[in-house]
């Protein structure tokens, strides 16, 4: 028998499976294969028919639909991904739709399912991790200008594996194991994201997705088992699981199944996940001078933040905390500037934190300009300081100078690069504080997990932190900045202040729930907070950062299955003599 106009399928024929397919897409080699046509698992190992690429999967969710309707054009296929990345900035503050985190990453998830190559999905992975970085960063545009784009650019390329890992797992019409290791996995690999760009060099963990979840008492609970890590896990695992009820009918039963999983396990840390334990009460006082500017403006917040702390006297405080930079370079060189400061203390009956940017020499003795934690008494400095460790990449250095220093002309870039401190500090109050030992923080130090958890294994009762986010005063920065305290609180069961020079400053409980009234970036004020004491560790305190080994180990597995899985694919034979037919001409093997 000839065949004319195309070829026979051989064995299942898609368009009787599906009624999608046609003998002409079969012979253009555009329809879909056998395996793929119906969403079936045909590979017995729960994988994508033929391989992980999955090319040609059903048009009904899967790669076959890549290629129509609004989507088909790159261009517009860019733009929504751009969009989808910067969705879950909604999720941060000063927006703060906590409860959108949960979903925001779904519209993303289901675009770069319907890639229709890996080429694709890696380009929908980079193109959306360049929305999210400029959107959650958007404020540093006053500061680095064109040069956020660049860096965006970049850092977006940790999301192009990404990428391949949620094309790979949720393609088509994944099966139930496949189901569970999407759950599992493309969390795992979004943490391998945040962990590498966590890295000071690249910007440090500002804008962890678990960070969005600063308020929720159940998620600081989960922090203090896991830290920031394992909430950034849960919330991508909810995405996950509501990627394939929205994409997939057949894995509908398994990703419910999976988000109550998701519940429970939340459940059951908040019912037995050991609590720090109360033992009374300490009283900090927070000075903020607020927003000070025009010829003298050093000098004269200094003048305003001295008016504050008199206010205090007779409050009963224990500490009184400024701001990053509150005082100036040049200010401290001068011995009128620690009389001053020793009167303060004498006349409030507390020792006074404050925050200098100056030259000075340390114990080393490196000299040049530090940004310094002084502890100040009634009889001047005690000789208790911290030199700050993570410095701002272009704001406080510039990383590669020789390379990068032209980002000075275009932006506002640190004109000379500062010296960082070499350990962390904690310092012991006098006795008329009962001894409290408090663990100094500066700056952006407080996105750093690992450094608050240092502290507090060292010793420290309280944190405090000492900030000015007065260059992005109307951004979301402020409200991103002071959100971190709730949760380097919860993961380590001890108070913290966070301190700024023009707001927000705020202080949270041991639990990180909120204590008293924060400070606005419109206030100029002095607030004492009566900050709750604890003792005993949380898990996180004791384990560290448990969920990235975990999410290394999830990622290893899926490399070692897949890598078994190419191992027992039989190899292609060689290829039989070639059919005649009746007329002598090659064909196939007929019928």
């Amino acid at each position: 028998m000839r065949i004319r106009g195309g070829r026979l399928p051989i064995g299942r024929n898609p368009a009787g499976a599906s009624g999608e397919g046609t003998s002409d897409e079969a012979a253009s080699g555009e329809g879909t294969s056998a395996e793929g046509a119906s969403g079936e698992d045909t590979s017995g190992e729960g994988g994508r028919g033929d391989g992980a690429s999955g090319d040609g999967q059903a048009a009904d969710g899967g790669r076959g639909s890549a290629g129509t309707g609004t989507l088909s054009s790159p261009w517009a296929r860019g733009a929504a991904a751009l969009l989808a990345g910067a969705l879950p900035a909604l999720a941060f503050p000063a927006p703060g739709l906590w409860w959108f985190a949960y979903v925001a990453l779904v519209p993303w998830l289901l675009l770069i399912r319907t890639a229709h190559s890996p080429r694709r999905a890696a380009l929908d992975g980079w193109i959306g991790g360049i929305g999210f970085i400029i959107a959650v960063h958007h404020w540093l545009v006053p500061s680095l200008h064109v040069f956020i784009v660049l860096l965006a650019a970049l850092l977006g390329l940790l999301w192009a594996p990404w990428g391949l890992l949620v094309s790979r797992l949720l393609g088509g019409s994944p099966s139930a194991s496949r189901a569970v290791a999407a759950v599992v996995v493309v969390p795992s690999g979004w943490l391998m994201i945040e962990l590498v760009r966590s890295w000071e060099g690249l910007g440090g963990p500002w804008g962890l997705l678990g960070a969005s979840q600063w308020e929720v008492a159940p998620a600081l609970r989960v922090a203090s088992v896991g830290g920031v890590w394992l909430v950034s896990l849960l919330v991508l695992a909810v995405n996950t699981g509501a990627a394939l009820l929205v994409a997939d009918r057949a894995a509908r039963t398994t990703a419910g199944v999976l988000l109550v999983v998701c519940a429970l396990s939340v459940a059951a840390m908040w019912a037995w996940a050991p609590r720090p334990t109360d033992t009374g009460t300490v009283r900090i006082a927070v000075v903020q001078p607020g927003v000070v500017e025009g010829p003298g403006s050093v000098a004269r917040r200094f003048d305003r933040g001295e008016e504050l702390t008199r206010s205090l006297e007779g409050r009963g405080v224990d500490l009184v905390v400024w701001g990053e930079s509150s005082i100036g370079a040049g200010a401290w060189e001068r011995p009128e500037t620690a009389r001053r400061l020793a009167e303060l203390s004498r006349r409030v009956g507390a020792d006074l934190l404050v925050n200098v940017d100056a030259r000075q020499t340390d114990g080393s003795g490196r000299s040049g300009i530090f940004k310094s934690a002084v502890l100040v008494g009634p009889d001047g400095p005690t000789g208790d300081r911290y030199d700050k460790m993570r410095l701002v990449p272009f704001g406080e250095y510039v990383p590669a100078r020789s390379l990068l220093g032209w980002a000075t002309s275009v932006g506002k870039a640190a004109g000379e690069d500062r010296l960082r401190g070499d350990r962390q500090v904690v310092m012991t109050l006098p006795d008329g504080a009962r001894g409290l030992r408090i663990g100094p923080l500066v700056c952006f130090e407080t996105a750093f997990p690992d450094m608050s958890r240092r502290l507090v294994r060292d010793g420290a009762q309280v944190i405090v932190a000492q900030s000015a986010t007065s260059t992005f005063q109307h951004s979301w920065a402020p409200a991103q900045h002071a959100s971190l305290g709730a949760l380097r609180a919860a993961e380590n069961g001890r108070p913290m202040v966070h301190a700024t020079l023009t707001g927000i400053s705020a202080a949270y409980g041991p639990r990180g729930e909120r204590v008293g009234s924060p400070l606005g970036t419109d206030a100029s004020a002095a607030e004492v907070f009566d900050l709750p004491l604890a003792r005993g560790s949380t898990l996180y305190g004791r384990l560290g950062d448990w969920p990235v080994y975990g999410a290394l180990a999830a990622l290893a597995a899926l490399c070692a299955v897949e890598g078994l899985r190419a191992l027992r694919r039989p190899a292609p034979g060689p290829p039989g003599p070639p059919a005649r037919t009746a007329h002598g001409s090659p064909g196939r093997p007929g019928r």
